[in-house]
């Protein structure tokens, strides 16, 4: 455990905000694994400095086991810490910095396990990402070129922050902007124009009766705290002086969504709504436009990988709230 602080604690040290480079904090990865015997591989991202990390303990070959985490954590600035944010702290037992939850307390166990494994028949990976905080965008360059070289294993263990106990599944997600465009005019006489902020409200009153239309028609699932899947917006902006008439506005928006329901057909519904919006004036148009989305997952109980994450003996399997790579 000491060896495992000690490296907790170079990990939380890199500064690793999302959409900002990670590079430094994998080659420190990358490094320590060598050192201890991995075989690395080091897969650049699609943006300069942010880089994923696969590492093989074992031999080479199909089957064995991924641990999967993420190098990136949440913004600091704004918050107001009693102590360093990228300074590791111990007190009352517990190890504080960002990161050292979420994940990389994960990542450093798994290095420090993975070191301390011994002859293996099988392989042992460690995938290290970026960017997951912001809608899982970095793996997905590792993923695509994994699977055009044939990549395979028989399961795969995302270290989230689960309380030690096994989700065996986790909503997709859509995010997106519902994007309302009218037209200007003078306040002292509004009709002359078209009110984009109209338009947004009108839309904010269409997904939330999405919300309530998937509340009494859609999927259920009890295993989730929230059995049904979700409809939220989260941001609104448009306007841009008191007296002139708002040419535009934009409603951001999510929808977390169990696998029962078809999200083509959700958002086929919403840009119907849009179309009846916008109506017959020319100079009202609303889109609705996706700009991130992951998958769920949804691992049967009696799946190989489940009663391998179950033999830790951390209590009842369940289905969590939040979204990650494992989708």
């Amino acid at each position: 455990m000491d060896e495992t602080v000690e490296l907790l604690a170079g990990l939380v040290g890199f500064a690793t905000v999302s959409r900002t480079p990670n590079a430094a904090c994998i080659r420190f990865i990358a490094d320590w694994l060598a050192a201890a015997g991995a075989e690395i591989r080091v897969l650049p991202g699609e943006a300069a400095g942010r880089e994923n990390l696969l590492a093989r303990f074992g031999p080479a070959g199909d089957g064995g086991v991924v641990l999967s985490g993420h190098s990136d954590v949440v913004p600091v600035a704004g918050q107001d810490w009693t102590s360093g944010a990228f300074l590791l702290r111990e007190a009352e037992g517990k190890l504080f910095g960002r990161g050292a939850v979420d994940m990389k307390g994960f990542i450093a166990c798994a290095m420090t396990a993975a070191a301390r494994a011994g002859t293996l028949a099988r392989p042992l990976w460690l995938a290290i990402s970026h960017d997951e905080e912001v809608g899982c965008v970095g793996v997905r360059s590792m993923l695509a070129r994994l699977a055009a070289e044939g990549f395979a294993a028989r399961g795969c263990i995302v270290g989230e922050p689960t309380g030690m106990r096994v989700a065996l599944g986790h909503k997709g997600k859509i995010a997106g902007c519902v994007c309302c465009r009218g037209a200007p005019a003078h306040s002292a006489n509004p009709g002359l124009g078209c009110n984009a902020i109209y338009l947004a409200t009108d839309m904010v009153a269409e997904l939330r009766a999405l919300q309530a239309f998937l509340v009494a028609h859609g999927a259920r699932d009890a295993a989730y705290e929230v059995p049904y899947s979700t409809v939220h917006v989260g941001t609104i902006a448009g306007g841009t002086a008191l007296n002139i008439v708002p040419e535009h506005c934009e409603l951001g928006f999510e929808i977390r969504h169990l696998p029962g329901d078809d999200v083509a057909a959700l958002l086929a519904r919403l840009r119907a709504a849009a179309a009846r919006v916008a109506g017959a004036d020319a100079r009202a148009a609303v889109e609705v436009r996706v700009d991130n989305e992951y998958p769920g997952v949804d691992t049967p109980a009696d799946a190989w990988v489940a009663g391998l994450a179950a033999s830790c003996g951390a209590g009842a399997a369940y289905k969590a709230g939040f979204g990650s790579e494992a989708g």
